[in-house]
């Protein structure tokens, strides 16, 4: 249950009393058990167990906890019994005050740099995909040179956003093919140059909206040719 010469505190469920000072012991209490050899376990307190300076850490954060273990001379682990498993299960542990601050500083730390290695990483991301999004932009006016150079910025930026799933994100339009270029100008085309939506709410299904527009669309994209 426990590793090393960790004691174990349990979380007790039926009352009784402290078999060195006597202290009424509820249903809740922590407690440990005399291990002597040959005789019956009796419940201790934590005061006369000399656990009672330690502070609790519950379970949940391996890294506080393994820091905290490693930082504090004396520890205990804290189980309770689960009726519906019919076992023992680890609920966290008791560590020395000091060795948890300590932990503690160092976890903040290691978040604080991830957090500054995960904001270089949007960073550079971000670069990237201004880069990208300008690419993009200037493949749309290379194909239709008669757009509006603002419609153009505004297809490649939809069309590019991050986990959108819309075609400026597929490995296609990376290499910034013609084909996805002409279906992110066709779909910006199709809402906002036909009645496509409109016919949509109306009920008409898609296929079926989308050859009732085909020829105002094919009129709208051969216009920014």
């Amino acid at each position: 249950m426990t590793k090393s010469n960790e004691p174990t505190v349990f979380i007790a469920h039926r009352e009784g009393a402290c078999a060195e000072c006597g202290m009424k012991l509820e249903g809740g209490e922590w407690i440990t058990l005399t291990g002597e050899e040959g005789k019956v376990a009796e419940a201790l307190c934590l005061g006369c167990a000399d656990l009672d300076h330690l502070v609790f850490l519950p379970r949940g954060d391996a890294a506080l906890t393994r820091r905290a273990g490693k930082y504090s001379a004396l520890r205990a682990v804290v189980v309770e019994w689960s009726r519906r498993r019919k076992r023992y299960e680890r609920q966290g542990t008791l560590v020395e005050e000091a060795a948890l601050q300590r932990a503690e500083e160092e976890c903040l730390a290691d978040a604080d740099q991830r957090e500054r290695k995960a904001e270089r990483r949007r960073e550079r991301d971000a670069v990237k995909d201004r880069e990208y999004v300008i690419d993009f932009t200037h493949e749309i006016l290379k194909a239709y040179p008669k757009a509006p150079p603002e419609r153009a910025a505004e297809i490649a930026l939809h069309a590019c956003q991050k986990h959108s799933g819309r075609v400026g994100r597929s490995a296609a339009a990376k290499e910034l093919d013609p084909k996805t270029v002409a279906l992110a100008v066709r779909a910006h085309l199709r809402h906002t140059a036909t009645n496509y939506d409109e016919l949509l709410m109306a009920g008409v299904p898609r296929q079926e909206a989308r050859w009732q527009i085909g020829d105002a669309l094919d009129r709208a994209e051969a216009a920014w040719r």
